[in-house]
């Protein structure tokens, strides 16, 4: 199958004909091809997103917002088909796809209920006949850079905020799943959006998300990847000091004291390392347990965690395997330094044996006990199905490990003593904290990063706000 770009409100094949293979990461073989997008390519859809802008942003909100829900209707409606794709070029299991679609249309549907509820200020002067306004205005062109666990929930996140602000965007896909975002754009021509506000292009981040990256047309630039990535981009846009949210890597810790609610915590920590392979950028990263009960709270997560199996992602047989050979490889070197630093694989720790998984990027559910602060699967995030514990002597013991790290995503406390969980909201320096929760992530909240996790936000009105740009009016009358 062959999916093509969208520039302009027409899908296009790259300026040279050049194409990507896409392959399935269940079984490594190739079942779809998009265009390898050019330096041509990329000046047709600034082009284009510039053209659109302006008569866009004078829209009234309200009719911004009936074309994202009309966005949204068509992915309801080609649900079917949208699951089948998620499986097929990120691997996760057909139940998590259909959820995938389920949250992209809530990113788009809250992002138009918003259409209403933009406001911007009206302040006290220190004159009088003078009034003092801030309006919230557009940036202008965006770019949206997605990542590969989420390819579709990605766009409705970025694109549902930036189109009722006043935005258009670029999206530009992860190399190895773009068929979405091409589908997405058919779904989008048939809502009947006009012209240039939405356009879409496939290929390298040389051949195409560097010049998009460094365009001085490009007013925003909204980035999900990892710390690397977004030092990148930082790097890139910072002649034409373009705006930036950047939602990048965190490893994060799962402190789990001696009065938690040890089943509880078991069952959370396993759902949140292993979901979508553990391609989750706020998924458990790493168990810090208290001393008094590592012993009792290990057995059993080596329990619950050996009943989480491989299977057949298409018919939600179980865990499915990671996205690309690049992260399988990654996964493999991860375990073998932490084997070397004096871990144990206490469960997994190597590809499958079953001939079933041969081929495509499997591996399988693994345990690290003996793990310390320095162990390379706890120094590092790992971004697949991999869980080392480390022992810890108390609270203080486990909020400087985590306090200790360079990046700052997400964190889990797990206890029953109040003055311990309201002292990790002020100390913990992560931007979300799970407190006797498990992994969950709600539209009407906010999702950012502290420290090297990012800059900026998705989700809920903070999310909206950052897609807007403030304009100070002083009014003489």
């Amino acid at each position: 199958m062959y999916y093509q770009c969208f520039i302009d409100n027409k899908f296009i094949d790259a300026s040279n004909g050049a194409r990507m293979p896409v392959m399935n990461p269940a079984t490594a073989e190739q079942w779809a091809e998009v265009p390898a997008c050019t330096g041509d390519d990329v000046t047709r859809a600034l082009e284009s997103a510039q053209k659109a802008q302006k008569s866009w942003a004078l829209l009234p909100p309200i009719e911004r917002a009936k074309h994202i829900y009309a966005i949204a209707e068509g992915l309801e409606k080609e649900r079917d088909l949208l699951e089948e794709l998620l499986v097929k070029e990120q691997g996760k299991p057909r139940a998590e796809a259909a959820g995938e679609v389920t949250d992209t249309i809530r990113y788009l549907t809250y992002s138009a209920e918003a259409a209403r509820r933009l406001r911007g200020d009206i302040l006290p002067s220190d004159n009088p006949r003078e009034q003092l306004f801030i309006y919230k205005v557009p940036y202008g062109v965006t770019l949206g850079l997605m990542a590969y666990n989420y390819p579709l929930a990605l766009i409705g996140r970025k694109v549902g905020p930036a189109l009722v602000a006043g935005n258009t965007m670029i999206i530009k896909p992860h190399e190895a799943t773009p068929v979405t975002a091409s589908f997405f754009c058919r779904i989008v021509q048939e809502a009947g959006v006009p012209p240039g506000v939405i356009n879409m292009l496939t290929g390298t981040g040389a051949e195409v998300g560097a010049p998009l990256t460094e365009s001085p047309i490009v007013r925003m630039i909204t980035l999900t990847g990892s710390i690397r990535a977004g030092q990148m981009i930082a790097e890139a846009s910072a002649k034409n000091i373009t705006a930036l949210s950047l939602e990048l890597g965190g490893s994060a810790p799962f402190i789990v004291l001696k009065d938690a609610d040890i089943d509880a915590a078991v069952e959370a920590a396993v759902v949140a390392r292993f979901a979508n392979a553990g391609q989750v950028c706020i998924c458990n990263e790493t168990v810090l347990v208290e001393e008094a009960i590592a012993d009792e709270f290990t057995e059993k997560l080596l329990k619950r965690a050996a009943e989480v199996k491989l299977g057949d992602p298409a018919t939600n047989g179980g865990m499915g395997p990671v996205t690309t050979p690049s992260a399988l490889q990654r996964i493999e070197k991860i375990v073998a330094d932490s084997v070397a630093g004096g871990a144990k694989v206490a469960l997994g720790g190597r590809r499958p044996t079953d001939p079933d998984f041969a081929a495509g990027n499997w591996y399988e559910p693994t345990v690290l006990v003996d793990a310390t602060a320095e162990t390379a699967a706890v120094q590092q995030e790992i971004f697949g199905p991999v869980l080392p514990i480390v022992r810890v002597k108390d609270y203080e013991d486990a909020l400087n490990i985590a306090n200790g790290r360079p990046d700052g995503l997400s964190a889990y406390l797990w206890t029953q003593n109040p003055t311990v969980y309201m002292d990790a909201i002020q100390r913990l320096e992560t931007g979300t904290i799970f407190l006797n929760s498990g992994i969950v992530g709600y539209v009407q909240g906010y999702h950012n990063g502290h420290k090297l996790s990012g800059v900026g936000g998705e989700d809920g009105t903070h999310g909206i706000e950052g897609y807007l740009q403030k304009r100070t009016v002083y009014q003489k009358f």
